[in-house]
């Protein structure tokens, strides 16, 4: 069972998720931090000074914090516009990659019929 779990986990895939993983945790904490630190205050200014994050209303004993939830919203869109712009670059990069090995594999399946026909050619006159 030990050794199935090593292969399991050592796996490319296993091992990319887990990178991808800290590094996410890492650049949702960037994120979180400008929106807290810089977005919001600025925000706040233009709603006229006010502190978007202390937003709440208090229902019975119960304090609704709709504030906090606001710059929770904003992050997510942040962070997830953040990733779809990460992705695209990512995928335009493996397109280019994808054309660029058609080509190869074009070039090289051309010399081989050269080659083939080339070998043909002598075949044929070697034998007249």
């Amino acid at each position: 069972m030990w050794n199935d779990f090593k292969k399991f986990a050592l796996k490319g895939n296993v091992l990319d998720l887990a990178v991808g993983v800290i590094i996410g945790g890492a650049f949702g904490k960037i994120v979180t931090s400008l929106v807290n630190d810089i977005i919001m205050p600025l925000v706040g200014i233009l709603l006229g000074g006010i502190n978007v994050s202390g937003l709440s209303y208090t229902f019975m004993k119960a304090e609704i914090k709709y504030g906090l939830f606001f710059q929770n919203i904003f992050n997510f869109f942040i962070i997830s516009f953040s990733i779809f712009l990460f992705i695209r670059l990512i995928s335009s990069f493996r397109h280019k990659e994808e054309v660029q090995e058609e080509i190869r594999a074009d070039v090289k399946e051309d010399l081989l019929r050269e080659i083939r026909d080339l070998l043909k050619e002598k075949e044929i006159k070697e034998t007249t």
